[in-house]
């Protein structure tokens, strides 16, 4: 059975629900247009993360549950969402594009036998046409992607490309998916220990100094860092510094690296190509540095200040106590 609704995978960490799920529930909701919005948990009986999915208001939560959650592999997890997912064949299928998601996805695409377009950094509707935005051609060429034929369109985008935002009033039915656990004989899951890395850290840092080419030197290298560590905050790049001795790609903001959600970004010496503002969409308040006063990066920006980074840096480090 096809139906015309947008269903939206929700991981759980322990107990609890994983950022990037909430974020593509609330850009579901915004490019519906009439569809309904509805999120798939699979979950343990005693994690109930139906009660805060509530709040971000989908029209459906179905709920998988059996107890053998809280160890189950990835195929496990695709077979149990293809039981529900095969009776219903919605629309669009969102997954994020974390670790886990990325697994599940194709596992589930293949048992479907449909399309999947991983790591996008934008979807919208094209009458029944889920166009799915991502990068290709190292980076360097935003490609639209659709799947014209089979059904759901399925697509994992990146964490924190778009926003979560609660609603004030929602009216969510929760429903109890019917399907069967089945235990895989050939792997099972002894123990779990949570992957962090600098990437994944610098998405969710609440300060964010961003060097550009046009700032590389040592004394503003050492700046910037002195004046993250000032206000709380870590250092990021965009991609032309990932290739200097003093930075990795795990320090990489854009395209490629991390997709801010920061309180504050200062970028220092950055033009502002595509490439590096996708990254920095969703971040709050931004003030930007560079001797250009045409430089790009000033349209995306709260603030901007044509002069010079040392000096910039200098007198602003000197300010913060």
């Amino acid at each position: 059975m096809d139906n015309n609704e947008i269903w939206v995978y929700v991981e759980t960490v322990g107990s609890r629900i994983e950022p990037t799920s909430l974020q593509l529930i609330t850009k579901a909701k915004a490019i519906a247009d009439g569809r309904k919005v509805v999120a798939v948990l699979p979950e343990a009986s005693t994690i109930k993360a139906e009660n805060s999915l509530q709040a971000y208001g989908p029209d459906r939560v179905e709920t998988l549950v059996d107890d053998h959650f809280t160890n189950a592999t990835d195929e496990e997890i695709a077979d149990a969402l293809f039981q529900v997912l095969d009776q219903n064949r919605p629309n669009s299928l969102l997954f994020p594009a974390t670790i886990l998601g990325r697994s599940i996805a194709p596992r589930l695409q293949a048992k479907l036998q449909t399309g999947l377009t991983g790591d996008c950094l934008d979807i919208f509707y094209e009458n029944d046409l889920l166009v799915q935005v991502k990068p290709t051609y190292g980076d360097n060429v935003m490609c639209d992607i659709v799947c014209p034929e089979k059904r759901p369109q399925m697509v994992t985008v990146r964490p924190n490309t778009f926003r979560a935002e609660k609603v004030t009033d929602f009216q969510t039915k929760v429903v109890k998916a019917s399907f069967t656990f089945h235990k895989e004989g050939n792997s099972q899951i002894i123990a779990t220990d949570p992957i962090i890395n600098s990437s994944s850290k610098l998405d969710d840092a609440k300060v964010v100094i961003a060097l550009g080419r046009g700032a590389y030197s040592a004394k503003n290298i050492q700046l910037a860092q002195d004046l993250a560590a000032k206000l709380g905050g870590m250092v990021g790049v965009s991609r032309p510094l990932t290739d200097e001795d003093e930075f990795t790609h795990d320090d990489q903001i854009g395209i490629g690296g991390a997709s801010l959600s920061a309180d504050l970004l200062i970028n220092l010496g950055i033009s502002g190509a595509v490439q590096y503002t996708v990254g920095i969409k969703n971040a709050k308040k931004i003030v930007s540095v560079n001797i250009d006063k045409d430089a790009p990066i000033f349209d995306e920006s709260d603030f901007a200040y044509v002069g010079d980074v040392t000096d910039f840096l200098t007198a602003l480090t000197a300010q913060v106590r």
